[in-house]
């Protein structure tokens, strides 16, 4: 465990939500606030540790709830088929567990597809809460543009099971994260192992050809989920990493056209994690379009 994890885990706990043990972290702003909390939804394969370094700037003026979703990071990791649905679920859970009425939404990669089933409810009456404003980074939000990596591919051409032990491992899986940073960044080692530590955390590593599904739900549900994230009436920013190698920049210029005036900040330098390789510029870019 490197001590960045330690750290992180030592931050939150698991609570029972919707039929699964869940890791929350819960973080209060120094002061009062009026602003609504922010809830944080990280995406595929690593965990909610992928904010710990613009988590509590984040909190310094409000309320702001981070999880990881079922068979991710320090959450329960059990061998069964992993829909947008049941990770949904969880944050209707969650968000009735903490009383939040109230709340922005920022999300990332997997969180966006989770983001637009949540926002999809809503707008249904399935989730009672008022969304007061969100921010999209950098996901495959138009799945037909996206550039799929060779481990990707790879995953999805394995059969929906759990996988035997030693098919995957922790330093097998670096590289590949790696790959998504822009070449200008300079990410520590840290981050890196850390997050590649909480993906096999539990086996989490053997449960990826499971996790990974919910890229062919977003090729079958595009216009469910991303229906809603363009059309549902709350104000949305977006902030993208230019580089990203998988959720291609143009990508932004798509929704833009579906939904005109949404403000853009793009990222240069940056590829597909900019909480991770630019926090400073990230965190800067969430804060301004939270309001």
């Amino acid at each position: 465990m490197t001590a960045d994890t330690e750290a992180w885990e030592a931050r939150g706990g698991r609570i029972p939500l919707a039929g699964h043990e869940v890791f929350v972290v819960d973080l209060d702003p120094p002061g009062p606030t009026g602003l609504p909390p922010l809830l944080v939804i990280h995406g595929f394969p690593t965990s909610s540790f992928d904010f710990h370094r613009v988590a509590d700037g984040l909190a310094a003026d409000r309320r702001v709830v981070l999880l990881d979703m079922v068979g991710f990071g320090c959450s329960a990791k059990p061998d069964l088929a992993y829909t947008v649905d049941l990770q949904a679920d969880v944050v209707v859970a969650l968000t009735e567990r903490l009383g939040i009425e109230r709340l922005s939404l920022l999300t990332h990669d997997f969180g966006d597809t989770v983001g637009g089933e949540l926002l999809a409810r809503h707008g249904e009456g399935r989730w009672p809460v008022e969304v007061v404003s969100r921010v999209l980074t950098n996901g495959s939000i138009y799945i037909g543009m996206a550039h799929l990596s060779d481990g990707q591919l790879f995953l999805l051409s394995l059969p929906d099971q759990q996988l035997d032990d030693g098919l995957l491992t922790q330093e097998g899986l670096a590289p590949g994260l790696a790959q998504t940073f822009s070449p200008a960044s300079r990410v520590p080692e840290g981050d890196l192992a850390g997050a590649c530590e909480l993906i096999v955390r539990s086996g989490g590593e053997r449960l990826l050809p499971r996790t990974i599904r919910y890229i062919e739900e977003r090729r079958q549900r595009e216009v469910r989920f991303t229906g809603a994230i363009e059309d549902h009436p709350s104000p949305l920013s977006v902030v993208w990493g230019a580089d990203d190698p998988i959720a291609v920049v143009a990508m932004t210029d798509r929704l833009v056209e579906a939904r005109p005036g949404t403000p853009v900040e793009v990222l240069d330098g940056v590829g597909h994690y900019p909480m991770v390789e630019a926090p400073e510029r990230f965190l800067t870019a969430v804060r301004a379009a939270l309001g």
